[in-house]
């Protein structure tokens, strides 16, 4: 989660986080425990089950090891960062989703003159029309390096901002791929840097798709995913779409596994909407989602650490992120914004396409 951005076309820098630690919504108590444990269900649901925290909390722990050196946009520990994803993502049989077959998009840091990466995967689906259609989902993999000293510790890991979010893609993406049936449309998963830096990842992609912008029916997006209350996830923008219901009835359809309430954004003054990558595909009138777990304590400090992370919480979130993106990619009705979420869009975006 970046701290503060300059909108795209629309206004100067935000306000920082809140630092305080903050819970989105109510607690849950009607949320029965997860089993965490699928031997019986749909083909979709026993995939969700492969989602582990065990699994979850490896890739945390390299991405946000001190041997990366926290991520920064550019650095030696973010390239290491997209060769890890990519490696990853080629193990577990996707496709580079880059021209040539590449893993890595590249794309120019001005006025430095120097270049960082994307890194672009692509699950493509089995249905012969819809699989040139596309499911985007988004994390950013950068952090913000190394920087002032706290109590000796320098190196700003990013455990939670947003090595969380990162792992989940990796999570979602073995999910996909150990299921029987590939879903309708494709799954482009996209893992982006300069995040930070203000959205930079995410902007030159939506800029510059490796697919066609018009074939990108919905983007959902995950940053910082594994802190504060253990059953419930901000879902911020679920008003807006029709993505909103489908998480709703995701969760709701699958208590006994995610054991999560998909809740509103509890902090409209922070404006958290504009605040991650999802805001680019938004921009450009696809409707997105945004999974936020809320800010804490340890919020762009060097004690973002894997330790203090919720891996369990974590790995529910990713269900519940697998889940409904299952849904989207073999639903044949493309998501849609509602009216007012539209219009809400264009405010705070300054235009459409």
């Amino acid at each position: 989660m970046m701290k503060r951005i300059l909108m795209i076309a629309v206004v100067a820098a935000l306000p920082a986080c809140a630092t305080g630690t903050a819970e989105p919504g109510a607690s849950a108590g009607n949320v029965p425990a997860p089993t965490g444990d699928v031997r019986t269900g749909t083909a979709a649901q026993m995939a969700a089950g492969t989602i582990t925290a065990a699994e979850m909390r490896e890739h945390v722990a390299y991405l946000a090891s001190d041997a990366l050196r926290g991520r920064d946009t550019p650095s030696p520990g973010l390239d290491s960062a997209a060769a890890y994803l990519a490696r990853e993502f080629a193990r577990l049989g996707l496709q580079g989703g880059v021209e040539g077959g590449s893993f890595i998009q590249q794309y120019p840091l001005r006025p430095r003159n120097r270049m960082a990466p994307n890194v672009v995967a692509v699950f493509p689906g089995a249905d012969p029309t819809l699989r040139n259609e596309y499911v985007v989902l988004s994390a950013h993999m950068d952090h913000v390096g190394v920087g002032r000293p706290v109590r000796g510790d320098s190196i700003y890991n990013g455990a939670d901002d947003d090595a969380s979010g990162t792992s989940a893609l990796l999570e979602v993406a073995e999910a996909f791929a150990s299921m029987p049936q590939r879903p309708a449309r494709s799954i482009l998963f996209l893992a982006v840097s300069g995040e930070e830096k203000g959205l930079l990842g995410s902007a030159y992609f939506s800029d510059h798709p490796t697919v066609p912008i018009s074939s990108i029916v919905a983007n959902v997006n995950m940053d910082m995913i594994g802190r504060n209350t253990r059953d419930t996830v901000a879902v911020i923008g679920k008003d807006y779409s029709s993505l909103g219901e489908v998480v709703q009835r995701v969760a709701a359809e699958n208590r006994a596994l995610i054991g999560l309430v998909a809740g509103d954004d509890i902090w409209p003054r922070e404006r958290f909407f504009t605040r991650s990558d999802h805001f680019n595909f938004a921009r450009k009138e696809i409707p997105a989602i945004f999974f936020f777990a809320g800010p804490h304590e340890d919020y762009h400090e060097p004690s973002d650490e894997v330790e203090r992370l919720d891996v369990d919480k974590a790995a529910r979130v990713t269900r519940l992120i697998f889940l409904t993106t299952h849904a989207v990619a073999t639903d044949p009705q493309r998501p849609q914004w509602t009216a007012a979420g539209l219009r809400e869009v264009r405010r705070v975006t300054g235009g459409g396409r």
